[in-house]
């Protein structure tokens, strides 16, 4: 194998390849990414066994052939080459190295056989449909956050994708929740959609994994679906996961319908605010407390260490009697700066029921954050 490619563009795809690849890993060759020239194109693969990546980009294949290369040290050595060079690969005659050449500069690495490296998923993706990249970004920052990292409850570590309808609507939702907050999105129903199976969870990893390719694309993502796995197309680059085995809980029976008083207030000063209260509270809880009235809301924390903050702003509140509630300072805020309308309404019962929070001029996104005892 012998092959040029510029530098930039080595970089990029080498990027979307190591941060596929698991660090601590048992087995060696899912450590490195495959190189697979032909044709005047490069094909990077990686994988960690549950997901994985495949890019293919233009290059100047002298001679064709495969190796594996540690992705880790192959990115570290490209992330410091001079922006513009091209970077020369190739084998060495009789050995398991590989020749790596930039400028001036000589890298000798180690490869391992690429058949070692495991294959790819070749399912069979039964159900396929195209949505806008702004689409699909949007449910991904508006609920992602959401999903819960506690492997014990391993069936929430993920965004729950499925097809269902509101106010007789068909349109595709995603759902995330780790049980102390959930965010609830949805985008029309595109075309192919229909033939889901069922409500699928797509893991974390994979999640973070797709926000990272979407930044900065503005066309249409491919996405297929089986029984057991997913795959994103971005451009050029195939992203592959295997889908969380679990039954998701009925969110719908933690959404609040009978929540009677209404606050309304200008969602970037009340996230403002709770970031500077939240300054002072306790590390453990960051708890804040609300004190509700008419026309003003009033915040505060304290902390036996640190002291106490306070902070009013202006609200309107439908509620009758006055009223106090605690949240968690960090889901709160969370929520806050995925409000896009620049005016939330949060819909109350009592200090210890959930709190609906929508988004109120995009309907489309709703979130239940659950209070704490102040």
């Amino acid at each position: 194998m012998k092959l040029t490619i510029e530098r930039s563009q080595f970089l990029k795809s080498l990027s979307h390849a190591q941060s596929v690849v698991e660090r601590a890993n048992t087995i060696p060759i899912l450590g490195n990414v495959m190189l697979e020239a032909a044709d005047g194109r490069l094909r990077l693969s990686a994988t960690d066994l549950e997901l994985g990546a495949v890019e293919t980009v233009d290059a100047e294949a002298i001679s064709g052939g495969g190796t594996t290369l540690p992705a880790q040290v192959l990115y570290d050595i490209a992330r410091k080459l001079p922006d513009g060079a091209q970077v020369e690969l190739e084998t060495e005659d009789g050995t398991d190295r590989i020749r790596l050449r930039c400028g001036r500069s000589t890298f000798t690495l180690s490869a391992l056989p690429p058949e070692e490296f495991p294959e790819l998923s070749k399912a069979e993706f039964g159900c396929r449909f195209q949505l806008a990249a702004e689409d699909l970004r949007g449910l991904v920052d508006r609920t992602g956050f959401a999903a819960s990292t506690e492997e014990t409850r391993y069936y929430l570590n993920g965004i729950y994708l499925h097809t269902t309808e509101h106010e007789g609507v068909p349109v595709l939702r995603a759902v995330a929740t780790d049980g102390h907050r959930l965010a609830r999105v949805e985008v029309p129903r595109p075309a192919g959609a229909e033939d889901m199976p069922g409500g699928v969870i797509v893991p974390r990893k994979a999640v973070q994994e797709l926000r990272k390719l979407l930044e900065g694309e503005d066309g249409d993502v491919s996405i297929s679906l089986s029984e057991t796995g997913i795959r994103f197309v971005i451009g050029s680059v195939e992203l592959t996961s295997k889908l969380i085995d679990g039954t998701y809980p009925d969110y719908e029976r933690v959404i609040p319908t009978g929540n009677d008083k209404r606050l309304e207030v200008e969602s970037g000063a009340l996230a403002e605010a709770v970031d500077r209260v939240a300054a002072i509270s306790s590390e453990r809880t960051r708890a804040i407390k609300l004190a509700i009235d008419a026309d003003s809301m009033q915040l505060s924390a304290a902390d036996p260490t640190y002291g106490m903050a306070m902070e009013e702003i202006d609200v309107r509140f439908d509620g009758g009697a006055p009223m106090e509630i605690g949240f968690n300072a960090r889901y709160l805020l969370e929520i806050l700066r995925r409000i896009e309308g620049g005016t939330a309404a949060l819909e109350l019962a009592d200090p210890a029921a959930p709190t609906l929070v929508r988004d109120m001029v995009d309907s489309s996104a709703l979130y239940v954050l659950m209070p704490m005892r102040v």
